[in-house]
């Protein structure tokens, strides 16, 4: 398997899972709290960073910012992957902020998350460092 194939597949590993984390912002009840009370008390009470605000609010902006970086890195790395192959796997700055990135995000998910984004945040990185190996070898 080619380097350029791998970063592809890792690349669409993460816009995918971008995607459905998307779409479970914005419909159904999925990253809802379980507790009622607690929803409202989220639509309520605002941040101490400012009154402009309700948690609720910045639970579903930040949430949909999550997604649309996931879905960001997956549409470059994977467009670059693809139709700009020689650029991206000559680039070392790239290639590292790809592997940071990455790595990031499995740190988060370990630490802070389920494990289903956990677990296809992990196999994105694996097929990433393949590519990242096979390259610098």
């Amino acid at each position: 398997m080619k380097a350029e194939l791998l970063i592809a597949i890792s690349a669409g590993i993460i816009l995918l899972l971008g995607m459905l984390h998307l779409i479970y912002t914005f419909f159904g009840p999925k990253l809802f709290p379980r507790d009622p009370q607690l929803i409202e008390a989220m639509k309520r009470v605002s941040p101490f960073i400012t009154k402009e605000t309700t948690m609720w609010k910045c639970w579903i902006g930040f949430n949909a910012s999550h997604s649309l970086c996931a879905i960001l890195f997956g549409m470059i790395y994977g467009y670059l992957a693809i139709w700009h192959v020689d650029f991206l796997l000559e680039s070392t700055f790239l290639l590292i902020l790809g592997w940071s990135l990455l790595a990031s995000l499995a740190v988060l998910g370990k630490q802070y998350w389920f494990s289903i984004p956990f677990r296809g945040i992990s196999i994105a990185f694996a097929f990433y460092c393949a590519a990242l190996t096979m390259n610098f070898t």
